[in-house]
């Protein structure tokens, strides 16, 4: 059965869009908001802000994991080059078996951030803010920096994915 038209169409698209999206935000992050708000605020200023911005970019970035899960799936059914699940027979299906393991890591990567760092950054952030004198701030200086450390390594496994998906379009 062949995949029609528009409906590949749509899944480029939105493929496209969702990778936009989520490389656009962590970049934007890790490339330009942490470097300014670390060098311009208090560190408990800083874990304020940030717990903001990364709601809104966590609710952006599992959408668009959604949308690039789905439409990709649409893409790689669609291919000539699919010869079935595991089948590593040429250099497609390799660069798109790496590609799904470097987004499996990405994923584990982001799951940590969004369930086990922010939720931490935002106790210490609220303990810093009610003892400011407290001993508390080099735990959050430490969860600051284990945060921006996690977004860049997220960021250059997008970049490693976009990479792979280069690969996959000219084999």
């Amino acid at each position: 059965m062949t995949t029609p038209a528009l409906a590949l169409t749509l899944s480029y698209w939105f493929h496209m869009l969702a990778t936009v999206v989520w490389v656009g935000g962590l970049s934007t992050l890790a490339i330009l908001v942490l470097p300014a708000a670390r060098r311009t605020l208090e560190s408990s200023a800083y874990a304020a802000l940030l717990t903001n911005i990364q709601r809104r970019l966590d609710l952006l970035g599992w959408f668009s994991l959604s949308v690039l899960v789905v439409s990709g799936l649409v893409q790689m059914s669609a291919s000539p080059h699919y010869e079935g699940f595991l089948s590593i027979s040429n250099t497609w299906a390799a660069a798109i078996l790496t590609k799904h393991v470097v987004i499996g890591i990405m994923i584990a990567a982001s799951a940590y951030l969004t369930w086990g760092v922010f939720p931490r950054l935002q106790r210490m952030a609220l303990l810093q803010a009610k003892s400011p004198g407290s001993d508390v701030s080099g735990n959050l200086d430490r969860l600051n920096k284990t945060n921006a450390r996690l977004l860049a390594f997220n960021l250059g496994l997008a970049v490693i994915i976009l990479a792979l998906t280069a690969i996959a379009r000219v084999a």
